[in-house]
């Protein structure tokens, strides 16, 4: 069965708190659409959302579990370490102004591989980077960010695994080529025209330790269920204990924790979020899996209200 190479990220989830900062921060301060509002399969109660482009394209969506009061984490090895976003190469100015003047924690630009990276926080203290480059995505052009200068999906992810040698392994037998080593952080690319950037990072630091402002997983891409039962069978014969296929509505996944720590996922492109909801309407009601229906009453109780720009809470 043919397995191909994986094309780069589909997704990445991260631990937040309050969920309607959440909401404020991705899509009113970075201009993102909320392109879905559901909940955690695995905790019906805490909602699980997505933002990205128009209509969640792969290799764009930003996910979130939104645990109110939940214990801050703390970012370290066996973690991903950083999340990165493109802007087009003459958007950087724009976004030290933006994010100074809405009192965004962030650092000075700095010069990686030949590209500006700009790195900030979100309101939890998760690691962001603005890479100016160029990207095939369309930015969503509805925020509030003007489309010249608007976010184009994932640059990539930078990960400061615990045994780099053997991550290394795991991304070449996933099809990432090595491209460039500065210092102690190599980079891998995917052979995808987006969201295809991986840089590990080899250096000594304490383990991280998972909660608030901290990254769950990283999702990568294969195009059908086909592609993605061969991964199983290939990284199970390479030693992985990967899952079963689980059906995550948008996708369907499975998951393994690679060697130096950080669990990744390999998700399905189909059927994406519209199978739900007019692309219009995204991201604009409470959506839930048909096995939870009949509990959507006290479900929607138990979550709290959020809203978009335009709507009443």
């Amino acid at each position: 069965m043919m397995t191909d190479t994986i094309p780069g990220i589909h997704h990445v989830t991260s631990i937040a708190s309050d969920p309607q900062a959440n909401v404020d921060f991705y899509t009113e301060v970075l201009g993102l659409r909320l392109v879905k509002r559901t909940v955690n399969f695995d905790d019906k109660f805490t909602y699980h959302l997505y933002y990205g482009d128009e209509t969640g394209t792969p290799g764009t969506i930003l996910t979130f579990f939104p645990f109110v009061g939940a214990t801050k984490g703390s970012v370290g090895a066996g973690q991903t370490t950083a999340t990165a976003f493109v802007v087009p190469p003459d958007a950087i100015d724009y976004w030290l102004d933006r994010l100074d003047d809405l009192g965004v924690d962030r650092d000075d630009p700095e010069e990686r591989f030949g590209e500006t990276v700009l790195p900030f926080r979100d309101h939890d203290g998760q690691p962001l980077e603005l890479v100016a480059g160029e990207s095939p995505v369309e930015p969503w052009a509805e925020g509030p960010v003007p489309a010249e200068y608007a976010i184009r999906g994932f640059h990539g992810v930078t990960l400061h695994t615990t045994d780099p040698e053997s991550t290394a392994a795991v991304l070449e037998t996933m099809g990432f080529e090595r491209e460039a080593a500065d210092g102690d952080r190599v980079r891998y690319r995917a052979s995808g025209d987006r969201a295809s950037v991986v840089d590990l990072l080899a250096r000594e630091g304490p383990r991280g330790r998972q909660g608030v402002g901290t990254v769950h997983h990283v999702a990568f891409r294969t195009p059908d269920d086909e592609r993605q039962r061969a991964w199983r069978e290939r990284l199970t014969d390479a030693g992985l204990s990967v899952t079963p296929v689980k059906d995550r509505q948008y996708f369907r996944s499975i998951y393994f924790r690679e060697p130096g720590g950080v669990l990744f996922e390999i998700a399905t492109d189909p059927p994406g979020f519209t199978r739900d909801e007019d692309a219009a309407e995204l991201g604009s009601a409470l959506k839930l899996p048909p096995w939870l229906e009949e509990e959507r009453e006290m479900i929607a109780e138990q979550l709290p209200p959020i809203s978009t720009p335009g709507e009443t809470a």
